[in-house]
């Protein structure tokens, strides 16, 4: 497996494409933790279907029918993973490993309720539950 990446200068000066393989192991740890990502698929009139994943939703792939979409998915997240992987990062795990099975409840009034609702619509998340985890343990996290 092996990635690229070409650069182009608008002076003139040609820079070396990235065109090294992976190593092995690199490869078989990214792949074990792609199989588990969740992806999603679109229809698309113009290129058939695209597809993203809910754990890194900024790589995309398309292709014209689901199942090569699919896989052109779990190639790229391959890739990318991989690539934080050799550069010291920790990709993120499966959203299915983060199942939710504990709740809490919190009284709000109605003022602050509108006030969270709002937050969350403009920050783009799906909720207000959403918005407030997030927020609670970005507080949480960053005080440690």
């Amino acid at each position: 497996m092996s990635r690229s990446s070409k650069n182009s200068s608008k002076n003139g000066v040609k820079s070396k494409a990235i065109d090294k393989p992976f190593k092995e192991s690199i490869v078989r740890k990214a792949k074990k933790i792609v199989t588990d990502y969740r992806i999603i698929l679109e229809r698309n009139e113009r290129l058939g279907f695209i597809g993203s994943s809910v754990e890194i939703p900024t790589v995309f792939a398309d292709a014209k029918t689901p199942e090569k979409c699919y896989k052109s998915v779990q190639e790229a997240l391959m890739v990318a993973v991989a690539t934080m992987i050799e550069c010291g990062q920790r990709p993120p795990q499966p959203a299915s490993m983060g199942l939710r099975t504990e709740q809490v409840n919190v009284r709000l009034t109605a003022e602050e309720k509108l006030l969270f609702a709002n937050a969350a619509m403009n920050l783009g998340f799906k909720g207000i539950s959403d918005f407030i985890r997030s927020t609670a343990l970005n507080n949480v996290l960053s005080s440690r």
